[in-house]
This record gives structure tokens, C-alpha cells and sequence, in this order.
């Protein structure tokens, strides 16, 4: 970690992340501006994204922390379509204009972390 930078963030248990289950919904600091983030477990793994379909700056879950389509495979917006991979983010199908915007995460300890970096930083109280 170099000097200055933030340590990981808790975000939530590793039992929250259920294969295929609701996303765990937090906020960030993304350039400057408070956005919504979630996060989901793909094939095992914690994935986290910023709530920004890259079709239209709008968040894509309805009802709140659905984004997976029912196969567990595909991050769905749910104004327009656009279809994302759930484990990598990219543009899979719809309108999307390009991959969503990932976030860093990590596992330890029954924990799930994620990491500040460059323009995504944790919200200030």
C-alpha cells in the first residue's frame, strides 16, 4: 500500500454473497460524486461494479440489489436491457456502451473488503 493510500474497506460477511442471490448495495465516492456500488458472488468469487449502466448514467437494479438474471450469468439494467458479463463487466448485449465500472474486491476471514483506489474512494461523514 503506498503512502496515503486507504486500507481495504468492510463491506459485508462472506455469507451476504449468496451464488446467484441480491447484490449488496454501498456507496462510494466516484469522482468527486457519492454513486451507489454493489456487489455479487459469480461462479464463487465477490464481484463488485458501480450502479452506472454506461448506456444511461442511471442505476440499472429494480427492484433494489436485483441485477442478475435468473442463470446467475448476466447483469441486467433494468430501464433498458443492457446486458453485462456478471464477471467481468463487459458490454455482453442491449445498449450498453462499454464495460461497467469495476471495483476491486477481497476475501479473508468470512470478510469481503473492498479496495479504494484513484477516483473511487469511501464517502465521508
Amino acid at each position: 500500500m503506498s503512502a496515503g493510500a486507504l486500507p481495504p474497506q468492510p463491506l459485508c460477511s462472506s455469507q451476504a454473497l449468496a451464488e446467484g442471490g441480491p447484490a449488496v448495495v454501498f456507496e462510494v465516492r466516484y469522482q468527486g460524486q457519492q454513486q451507489q456500488a454493489f456487489a455479487v458472488r459469480v461462479a464463487g468469487q465477490p464481484r463488485a461494479y458501480l450502479n452506472r449502466c454506461t448506456h444511461v448514467a442511471m442505476e440499472m437494479d429494480y427492484p433494489r440489489g436485483q441485477f442478475l438474471d435468473d442463470s446467475g450469468q448476466w447483469l441486467i439494467c433494468a430501464h433498458h436491457g443492457a446486458a453485462y458479463d456478471a464477471a467481468t463487466g463487459a458490454c455482453a448485449g442491449g445498449p450498453c456502451q462499454g464495460p461497467l465500472t469495476s471495483i476491486e474486491l477481497s476475501e479473508q476471514g468470512g470478510q469481503v473488503y473492498w479496495h479504494p483506489q484513484g477516483a473511487l474512494q469511501p464517502v465521508e461523514f
